[in-house]
């Protein structure tokens, strides 16, 4: 049977939101629920200072052009890690009674060379030994956040950790503005793109884990990433071009997983119908030539992208319509 789970960004401000939400996922994505994240609370918060916060052995600071790696921790940096720590007691205290697979999530190594500035600036992504050592890192800490989490909830026997990678593209395609958002960071060679890719998923895999990578971004090189020993790939179906198709395929008939994001992330005009979702995705399985009984649990389904941007009330709705498409599946 098709599993549901859900990207990780929910909409909220507060503790109570937080918790909310954990408990939103608990029950409407049993099968496979997540370790929320909610962005509004701040940059602490959101994508890149969640990746920083799980560092291992790299300080960081806040400044007014965003995140930029130091010798010793700011204050930012530290208040990112006690949000996590906290965010992870809320996890552990609500889900103590979940038994089976368990979903968190991590920005990727490229998209935080992309996002992270070096201690005298300009992105690390400009630097070939910066970028490696914030990837080295980043697997190390990902290794020790994986370890904590399986010792807070002891009853999942599946951990799964999603890379997020919503920068590749534009890393390997040569697209990261400069500082003076006048040039263009030369494109990362595709055998450096895998190997940093490689470092984080080895980490997850030789930890226990089961590692995903998701990006939401057109000209996510998918090959690259099926290559990187990765286990699933996370993608929204939208933008998944011709010569992705046979990459999604054969990640499938490996017995690997394919999460296809089919829900909208944010209010809709128009509220999809649980029936029109599943059609869609049984026409993509019919064009890859693929029985959805056949890929069963190999194929997961969830919105494209996070909902950080939707109202409350669209992503209860958009969480309990995925599992409602994951059903009918």
């Amino acid at each position: 049977m098709s599993a549901a789970t859900g990207i990780g960004s929910m909409p909220g401000t507060t503790d109570d939101a937080y918790a909310e939400a954990v408990r939103l996922v608990l029950g409407e994505l049993p099968d496979l629920p997540h370790v929320p994240e909610l962005p509004a609370r701040g940059v602490w918060a959101a994508m890149t200072g969640r990746g920083l916060a799980v560092l291992d052995g790299l300080a960081a600071d806040l400044q007014p052009a965003g995140w930029r790696l130091t010798d010793v921790s700011g204050v930012d940096h530290r208040r990112a890690r006690s949000l996590l720590a906290q965010d992870l007691d809320t996890v552990e205290e609500l889900a103590q009674d979940h038994g089976g697979a368990f979903k968190t999530q991590v920005v990727g190594p490229w998209t935080l060379a992309a996002t992270v500035e070096k201690p005298r600036g300009d992105k690390v992504l400009s630097d070939h030994g910066a970028r490696r050592e914030l990837a080295q890192a980043l697997a190390e800490g990902v290794r020790l956040h994986l370890a904590d989490l399986q010792r807070r909830v002891r009853g999942v026997d599946r951990w799964i950790v999603q890379v997020d990678e919503p920068a590749l593209a534009a890393v390997v395609h040569g697209q990261v503005p400069t500082a003076s958002g006048y040039g263009r960071h030369r494109s990362v060679d595709l055998p450096e793109a895998s190997a940093h890719l490689e470092w984080v998923v080895a980490a997850i895999t030789e930890a226990g884990g089961e590692a995903w990578v998701h990006s939401c971004a057109p000209r996510t090189p998918w090959s690259l990433v099926a290559g990187t020993g990765v286990h699933g790939l996370s993608a929204d179906l939208d933008l998944l071009g011709p010569g992705d198709l046979d990459t999604f395929a054969e990640v499938l008939e490996a017995g690997r997983t394919a999460a296809l994001g089919v829900v909208p992330p944010t209010d809709p005009a128009t509220d999809p119908s649980d029936a029109g979702v599943t059609e869609r995705v049984q026409r993509w399985l019919d064009m890859l030539g693929l029985d959805p009984e056949a890929v069963g649990e190999a194929l997961v389904v969830s919105p494209t992208c996070g909902l950080a941007g939707a109202t409350p009330q669209w992503a209860a709705r958009a969480v309990r319509l995925t599992a409602t498409v994951a059903r009918n599946l």
